[in-house]
């Protein structure tokens, strides 16, 4: 099969405005009432523009989505300097301004980033934008020159006639460019002839990152700035009680020490003139904390109540077939329990963001992933209209979902303590790893108790799955979303399962506990992919079947999935011959519209296990760029492997037990095993790559511990379970 492989040892390896073309698509859904008619006159064109070209012929690409390393900002580009025929070393990349209506997601219905939608709900609108762009300098070569549209050539950031020497850079165009009506329904390429789009351009942001030149919120530095450090309760749920600040106010540098409460914390900011002083200062606070409505359990009290409840029927989330008749036939039922912890994100940059207050006014410096929800949460702290409230999107440095709360609760928090400062001096709130660590908002608990009938020739013909967990999006902007006692981003992963299971049943336990909960990589998937897959390999054990062949037998209505499935195999060595001391695993799942297929190879040396390897099959589409796509699936499968070696945030008496990395331990780069990524090749629109490594690596390599130590694992991480990986 061709395909486009790449291998990888490990991680280490159009409006006027002077000269200048400013270009806006506007989309169903998205447009403003009046018509676009002239690009010349500015104020249409304004709200809505995703490309910019100056004198210089430099071209701007204006990025609605956040960039936090998974490539994003290089993805737009590439499809608009296809679609302008630009020279990928004239084009750069900006964040764009809050706006919901202009540079709404168009899977959302408003601005932000997350759930892999950045190129796969921008694929057609920043080609579009594009190809007008293009059609435009194109008109305007072929004015200034009295010859047809049809003998201009665009090619490497430069416009010719065919029929003569004449020739122009975009810049010498754009001035003219600019006075002619923005074109509608511009036909797009045909795949055959990109020029970027699927191919490995630079990253946009490669340079700047790898020279240090790159900004993130915490390398703003404003005149007159104060830093606040927050001291939150030390249970969820406390309020502050009182405080004594003699002591924090007599530290060096400390200009203010303020109480502040948000609908969502509360807490005690000191700020001073430099992070040191205002952490000494936060050190030295006496703070009486009122616990009156406290969370006040542990980890394995919350647990055990899980398991009761799944031993109970819950909210439908799926029902095919009749599952209570099937078991009534089967001649063989198997059952197990499986239990996945609190996660954190543990993101190399903790949150912050820098917050300058004005007369009705605010203005923020962030790396910023729901600007539609935290505009207005931020402006409804303050009591001021949204559209005054200005957020400038930086880079990220990690988020994994943690700076996409729906409940805005960070950005809010350093809104709330500039007010409470009373200061129009700039605010810059850093959380220290200590406060990103215990400061909640983690991936739930969750316990999945799982059922299967077999008949006589050991076939699949029941399946039960209960699921209990918190709802992240119950309770807030988001709730709408939960229909009939069914959060979706509870049982995705579960609800869609695709193999062809004839009676099939998935259930939900939702639980109102206090620990604030949000999205983690993957989301659903990051605890379904794992319990589906590796308990489809117990049953798959227990009818002495070999896995792989299993889940093609229950595929045969996916081809996407037998597609990834295949190729990992094929490319794993599934099927040969291996040493003794060695195994492999496998398994395959789809999360955000992409498939995923991975089989690891696993070496037992002594009583520790090593995971050696991990190819590595992804179907997500058009593959705008191969190598961010490889990158994607490195960086998911590290990120899925540090928590399923390790990652557990657990409570004692309601208090978060781990406080930094030498606790919450994140992978090693010892640990990262080599990682061979082969792309599908497809036709289909693109799917996001961000997010669907993640939720396969932990049932890949646990499937091949299980061959080498003749039990299945049924709860995360390994280090809780007695193996021992070097």
């Amino acid at each position: 099969m061709n395909n486009q492989h790449i291998v990888n040892a490990s991680r280490r390896d159009f409006l006027k405005v002077g000269a200048a073309l400013t270009l806006a698509i506007y989309l169903p859904g998205c447009s403003p009432d009046e018509s676009v008619t002239d690009a010349a006159n500015t104020s249409p064109f304004a709200p809505n523009a995703f490309v910019r070209i100056g004198a210089d012929g430099k071209v701007v690409v204006i990025s609605k989505h956040l960039e936090m390393g998974q490539g994003t900002y290089t993805g737009l580009a590439t499809l608009v300097a296809d679609e302008l025929d630009a020279d990928w070393s004239q084009v750069s990349v900006e964040g764009s301004p809050a706006d919901n209506k202009t540079y709404a997601n168009l899977a959302f219905g408003m601005q932000g980033t997350g759930g892999s939608t950045a190129i796969a709900n921008s694929f057609e609108q920043y080609r579009q934008a594009g190809a007008a762009a293009r059609a435009m300098l194109v008109s305007a070569a072929a004015a200034r020159w009295e010859v047809g549209a049809d003998q201009i050539t665009v090619s490497g950031g430069r416009i010719s006639h065919a029929g003569s020497d004449r020739s122009a850079t975009f810049g010498e165009l754009v001035a003219d460019a600019a006075k002619l009506p923005v074109p509608t329904d511009i036909p797009l390429k045909d795949p055959a002839d990109f020029v970027f789009i699927g191919k490995d351009v630079a990253r946009v942001d490669a340079r700047a990152k790898s020279t240090g030149t790159a900004t993130y919120t915490q390398d703003i530095q404003l005149p007159d700035m104060l830093t606040a450090v927050v001291a939150h309760p030390p249970r969820f749920g406390s309020k502050v009680k009182s405080f004594d600040a003699t002591a924090a106010k007599a530290v060096k540098g400390v200009v203010n020490v303020v109480q502040f409460e948000t609908p969502v914390t509360t807490g005690v900011a000191v700020l001073a003139t430099d992070f040191w002083s205002a952490k000494k200062g936060r050190d030295a606070l006496t703070v009486e904390w009122d616990e009156t409505n406290a969370f006040r359990q542990g980890s394995a009290e919350i647990a055990a109540d899980y398991r009761k409840l799944a031993a109970t029927a819950g909210a439908v989330a799926r029902n095919e077939g009749d599952v209570d008749a099937a078991f009534k036939k089967a001649t063989r039922v198997i059952e197990a329990t499986y239990e996945v912890p609190f996660l954190a994100h543990a993101s190399m940059e903790p949150l912050n963001c820098v917050v300058q207050l004005g007369e009705n006014t605010c203005e923020m410096w962030n790396g910023e992933q729901f600007q539609g929800l935290d505009q207005g949460a931020v402006a409804g702290v303050l009591g001021i209209p949204p559209e005054n409230v200005r957020l400038n999107m930086l880079y990220a440095g990690g988020s994994f979902g943690r700076r996409a709360n729906p409940l805005s609760d960070y950005v809010m928090e350093a809104a709330a303590i500039a007010k409470a400062a009373d200061t129009r001096q700039p605010v810059k709130m850093v959380w220290t790893r200590e406060d990103d660590t215990q400061g909640g908002f983690y991936r739930p608990l969750y316990v999945h108790a799982l059922k299967a009938g077999l008949d006589a020739q050991g076939n699949i013909i029941a399946w039960q799955q209960r699921i209990v967990g918190q709802s992240i999006m119950g309770g807030g902007p988001m709730a709408a979303m939960v229909q009939n006692g069914i959060d979706p981003t509870s049982v995705e992963g579960a609800s869609n399962l695709p193999y062809a299971i004839p009676n099939l049943r998935v259930e939900l336990h939702t639980t109102q506990i206090g620990v604030p909960i949000q999205w983690w990589r993957s989301v659903g998937s990051s605890h379904t992919g794992f319990v589906t897959e590796c308990f489809l390999d117990e049953l798959a054990h227990a009818t002495k079947k070999d896995p792989y062949e299993l889940r093609k037998s229950l595929l045969s209505q996916h081809p996407r999935h037998l597609a990834a499935l295949e190729l990992a195999a094929t490319n794993g060595g599934w099927g040969q011959a291996l040493p003794a001391g060695k195994a492999r695993g496998i398994a395959v799942h789809e999360s955000f519209g992409t498939v995923v297929a991975q089989v690891s190879e696993v070496t037992k040396t002594g009583q520790s296990y090593k995971l050696d390897k991990v190819t590595c099959a992804v179907e997500c589409g058009v593959a705008v760029n191969p190598n961010i796509i490889a990158m994607q699936m490195e960086s998911g499968i590290g990120y899925g492997l540090s928590a399923a070696l390790n990652g557990a945030i657990t409570l004692k008496d309601g208090i978060v037990e781990q406080t930094n990395f030498h606790q919450y331990p994140v992978l090693r780069i010892n640990q990262m095993p080599a990682i061979d990524v082969h792309i599908v090749p497809s036709t289909n629109k693109p799917s996001g790559v961000g997010e669907p490594g993640t939720p396969v690596i932990a049932p890949a390599l646990v499937n091949a511990l299980r061959v080498l130590t003749g039990k299945p694992v049924h709860a995360l991480p390994l280090s809780t379970q007695g193996i021992e990986m070097a």
